[in-house]
């Protein structure tokens, strides 16, 4: 039986091909307006302040606070499925945005706790990387 695999983006992708190109070398990018400042994540064509076009990219050192989780106990979707209970939290970087992702090595769920730091780790695949994150030691 052929393992089932986890939905990755599909491509051609406009508005963050360029942030999953990024992953491949393990680099997490968030766009940065050159006409107000304001932080846009996740990737898009325009800014999300003040909608200029003017954007630029810039690499994010993967490090941040834990702002809220949840813990997933059931999902539909096969690949999901052999991952219960597994963790989805939004965490707020220290560049300025917040962004969803999947908390990974978690051992015992009651390490949780909203305000934890956590830094960046990759899920390896052949087209893709994954950007997930981990408690801080």
């Amino acid at each position: 039986m052929a393992e089932i695999e986890r939905p990755l983006p599909r491509f051609p992708e406009p508005d963050t091909q360029a942030f999953w190109e990024a992953t491949k070398g393990h680099t997490l990018r968030y766009q940065v307006c050159n006409q107000c400042g304001g932080l846009v994540f996740f990737p898009r064509r325009h800014c999300t302040h003040c909608t200029s076009v003017d954007l630029r990219w810039e690499s994010s050192k993967g490090e941040g606070t834990l702002y809220t989780y949840t813990i997933i106990r059931q999902n539909g979707h096969p690949y999901f499925r052999a991952k219960l209970p597994y963790v989805i939290a939004y965490v707020d970087l220290d560049e300025g945005f917040r962004m969803m992702t999947e908390l990974v090595g978690i051992d015992d769920l009651s390490q949780l706790d909203c305000g934890k730091r956590v830094h960046l780790d990759w899920e390896e695949h052949e087209e893709v990387n994954l950007p997930v994150f981990r408690l801080a030691e």
